[in-house]
């Protein structure tokens, strides 16, 4: 089911004054005794209503429905059953038990709080605001990164439900969050008898598996196209399947590709990020419609603040831009559903080695990521006794990689404790991440900082995570675990998909995410995710994923390395970016918010957009999208206590 934006999810529970229940509930069993509002796509229910026809009376044709069936079948473990993108709440009126819960990587945004005796629970924070909610600066989660780390927002007392969590209610009280499904790695010390083209041949059929449902639906089905070998994997299996097996894509089922619209965003030829001629190249080998959406400064100035404003994350960069952009032409083509595998990146600041697009879960379970490159190899890899990398060869790499990773770090890395270190097995990603979203604090904001910001990563894990960190996982899973429970649910998929998308009731669906495909990708040797080559000294990432989708590219992508800026992109002094981040970063504006020091931020629009300083941009644009939250939320100031 599609749900637009004005239909996201509002649970009030009226704890004080008994059990009332006021709540938007589209879906009711028979009995009329269970509800749920889902937001979102279930991708197996046809295979459960078949399952379960002779004891559920379903009443209409919705996927959504499949949720009461399930409740009714399996009790609290239903979510187990579930595969796709979701955020539901049901409640059971008999049981008085309430569930929330959120999709396993958390590809929805799901929000609670509880006010005057109230439980509100929404897929966007503001909704909370007609409720009589008066939202103010959560300082300790600001300094700590617990908005960006665990369940915390920056906000307080307005919470996330976790990917992979439901929160329960019973009996009008005991509000807890519960894990129904986490990320696994296997044993690192566990030799895969598997052969390497088994491992692919049985990717490559979880991949087509994947696409083939996210292109069932009643409405239009469209296809996001870089110039990057995860979207150009997406478009080449949907044509595929197309021509091979007459798939439907949304409501064509004509089985002509040219009919398959691919949308890409075109830069200016000399910015530097531009890879719309490389995209066009691959929908001209599919045979593909290829429809560029072209993306200039002044696009990017006029998106910036509905960007924040409906991702609702601080992110260091303009990407969401072009995303909230692309969203636009893609409805106004008619398109309501989009598949989707990486978001093109809009970043001036991103120098050399950082890659030109974010995965939305190719990169994130295949490593994809540079970043990952020297915990991949600060071990060897005994699952993959296959592999020709000789002990001397991979300390030399890891050596190498680690020095490169200094790219990453966006300022001075903070402090963290030697106990901290060993929680994350050493991992070389967690202090990286650390440096990401720099705002300069004022002074009076030190006592808020009880823990260090690697500190409130591992601890934002349970001790299950922790002991199998130490104990059982390679480091690079280790790195994929902590990347994709933090930076990639917290601010990518927020920043760069579906509260983005939805702005223009646009459904993306990620494959790459898709659990089953997710599961058997998890159980693949650190050595074929990214695989160190003696020769070139070079580590190819995402080498398994480039082999299963290899009969869907060309050679031009199966070939191409993620593609890096040469250069950072600079805009122009006083042009219309500049002057939206001046406009925004003010003095008045600044010291509204009362955490950020002003003598610190003063003159740093000038650093950034005319001296071009790296860190300099990354902080401005971070402290303005948190002035767009300041004004557009009415926040509170924050003062010292």
């Amino acid at each position: 089911m599609t749900v637009s934006k004005s239909s996201s999810i509002v649970g009030q529970m009226l704890e004080a004054s008994g059990p009332a229940l006021i709540a938007v509930l589209p879906f009711h069993n028979s009995q009329d005794d269970v509800h749920a509002v889902v937001n979102g796509e279930l991708y197996n229910y046809e295979e459960h209503k078949a399952q379960l026809a002779n004891e559920y009376d379903f009443q209409g044709d919705s996927d959504c429905e499949v949720v009461l069936a399930l409740y009714k079948h399996y009790g609290l473990s239903f979510l187990q059953h579930l595969r796709g993108e979701f955020a539901l709440v049901l409640y059971d009126a008999k049981r008085n038990v309430l569930i929330a819960a959120r999709d396993r990587y958390g590809i929805k945004s799901l929000y609670y709080t509880v006010q005057d005796g109230r439980l509100l629970i929404s897929t966007e924070m503001k909704s909370f605001l007609p409720y009589g909610w008066k939202p103010e600066w959560n300082v300790q989660s600001l300094r700590e990164n617990g908005w960006r780390f665990d369940s915390r927002t920056f906000f307080k007392d307005v919470y996330k439900i976790l990917p992979g969590h439901y929160l329960v209610c019973k009996q009008f009280r005991d509000l807890q969050q519960k894990v129904y499904w986490d990320i696994e790695y296997p044993d690192k010390r566990e030799v895969d008898t598997r052969s390497e083209e088994e491992i692919i041949l049985g990717l490559r059929e979880r991949l087509l598996d994947a696409v083939r449902l996210r292109l069932h639906a009643d409405v239009p089905v469209g296809v996001y196209l870089s110039g990057g070998l995860d979207s150009s994997g997406l478009a080449g299996m949907a044509a595929h399947l197309i021509k091979t097996e007459g798939a439907k894509f949304g409501n064509d089922a004509s089985g002509d590709t040219k009919r398959l619209k691919c949308f890409s965003v075109q830069f200016d030829k000399d910015s530097g990020a531009d890879e719309s001629d490389i995209a066009q190249r691959t929908a001209e080998w599919l045979g593909v419609d290829f429809i560029p959406v072209h993306m200039d400064e002044a696009a990017i100035a006029a998106n910036f603040e509905a960007t924040a404003w409906n991702s609702e994350a601080a992110n260091p960069d303009a990407n969401g831009t072009g995303r909230l952009a692309l969203s636009k032409h893609v409805h106004n083509h008619g398109i309501k559903v989009v598949l989707t595998g990486t978001s093109q990146v809009i970043n001036p600041a991103f120098k050399h080695l950082l890659t030109s697009t974010l995965g939305e879960g190719a990169d994130e379970n295949f490593a994809g990521y540079s970043l990952f490159a020297a915990d991949s190899l600060k071990e060897a890899d005994p699952s993959w006794p296959a592999s020709t990398l000789s002990e001397p060869e991979r300390e030399a790499a890891f050596r190498d990689a680690l020095k490169k990773s200094d790219i990453f770090r966006f300022g001075d890395v903070p402090k963290s404790s030697q106990s901290t270190k060993r929680m994350l097995a050493n991992t070389n990603i967690s202090p990286t991440l650390c440096t990401h979203t720099p705002l300069p604090f004022a002074p009076w904001t030190d006592k808020f900082a009880v823990n260090d910001q690697e500190t409130t990563i591992a601890e934002s894990f349970n001790g299950r995570v922790l002991n199998d960190m130490q104990n059982k996982w390679h480091p690079l899973h280790t790195s994929e675990y902590i990347w994709s429970k933090t930076i990639f649910t917290n601010l990518i998929l927020r920043y760069l998909g579906d509260n983005v998308d939805m702005v223009d009731h646009v459904e993306s669906r990620i494959a790459y995410l898709d659990n089953r495909v997710s599961e058997y990708a998890n159980s693949i040797p650190p050595s074929l995710k990214m695989r160190y080559d003696p020769a070139t000294k070079t580590l190819r990432e995402k080498h398994i994923l480039r082999e299963a989708l290899k009969p869907f590219i060309t050679e031009e992508i199966y070939s191409r390395r993620k593609h890096p800026y040469m250069g950072p992109i600079r805009y122009t002094a006083n042009g219309p970016f500049h002057q939206v981040i001046k406009s925004l970063v003010t003095k008045e504006n600044v010291e509204q918010l009362g955490f950020i020091d002003w003598s610190r931020v003063e003159g740093l629009a000038e650093k950034a957009f005319v001296q071009h300083e790296h860190l300099a941009y990354l902080t401005v644009l971070s402290v303005a999208q948190f002035v767009v939250f300041s004004q557009r939320f009415g926040v509170k100031r924050a003062d010292p206590l």
